[in-house]
């Protein structure tokens, strides 16, 4: 399974390493994590990821006006990391720090426009199809990122955008359907201090306490369904990025990062 890294300024952060691919091998350590938002890192933290842990590319999924209302994070002073903003939102422009303090944060929020009739896992569901229809550049680019050296892919609570990224990348690098539905509702084991960590943000609070706690649980079902409708539409994940620019090259090479022989280990 993958293993929690503790910090002081995020909750919800994982090594991806150790996760079991179809083949007998396994996604290797410190190759991929993923976060809740890392605005609040303190220098320890800092120090953990970019020293510790190698550290080199940020996958900021957020939108613009998230960016913008929460301000940079530590990590953009770090000249060795590298940020890639790659929102899954249709962006509307961009927020000067003075406008930023003037907005309304319950009406600029992008997914606060999407349909919220039905069921919360088909609610859900719509909002990740979404990401694929608005930003298919972003997913794309976001995966193309982490062959480039230790990579943390995050949004607000890591579990969402994070959520449908890590399940693209975990899926072409094989890692069985299981394991990912299991990886992405891992998330709701930290979800009350995700929840607390962002409500202690005017960005978030008010859109979080405008719902029911149940409705932010990251579900087993609702990745499922997800998949299952890549699946039926496009022939899997892999099928949808071939659709948008996907290459057998970029195939190779994330699976050239993300996995590892275990039996090159277990024979030494």
């Amino acid at each position: 399974m993958s293993k929690w890294i503790e910090l002081e300024g995020a909750v919800n952060v994982r090594d991806l390493g150790g996760l079991p691919t179809a083949d007998g091998g396994a996604i290797r350590p410190g190759a991929l994590l993923r976060s809740d938002n890392l605005q609040d890192l303190t220098p320890a933290d800092v120090h953990r990821l970019v020293t510790d842990l190698g550290l080199r590319n940020v996958v900021d999924l957020r939108s613009e006006a998230e960016v913008n209302l929460t301000g940079p994070g530590p990590l953009t002073d770090v000249p060795t990391v590298t940020i890639h903003h790659l929102s899954l939102f249709t962006e509307g422009g961009r927020f000067t720090d003075v406008e930023a303090d003037s907005l309304d944060t319950d009406k600029i929020l992008p997914w606060q426009s999407r349909q919220e009739a039905g069921p919360e896992s088909d609610r859900s569901v719509g909002h990740y199809l979404g990401y694929l229809a608005d930003r298919p550049d972003s997913v794309v680019g976001a995966l193309r990122v982490v062959p480039g050296g230790t990579s943390i892919v995050h949004c607000a609570a890591g579990k969402d955008r994070t959520g449908v990224v890590v399940a693209f990348a975990l899926h072409v690098a094989g890692v069985p359907r299981e394991e990912i539905v299991a990886d992405y509702a891992a998330t709701g084991e930290r979800l009350e201090a995700i929840l607390a960590r962002l409500r202690s943000s005017p960005v978030y609070a008010q859109d979080l306490d405008s719902r029911p706690a149940d409705t932010h649980m990251p579900h087993p079902q609702t990745m499922e369904k997800f998949l299952a409708v890549i699946d039926e539409r496009y022939d899997g994940p892999l099928g949808w990025l071939e659709r948008h620019g996907w290459t057998d090259e970029d195939t190779a090479a994330l699976r050239a990062t993300l996995r590892v022989d275990l039996g090159r280990f277990r024979n030494r």
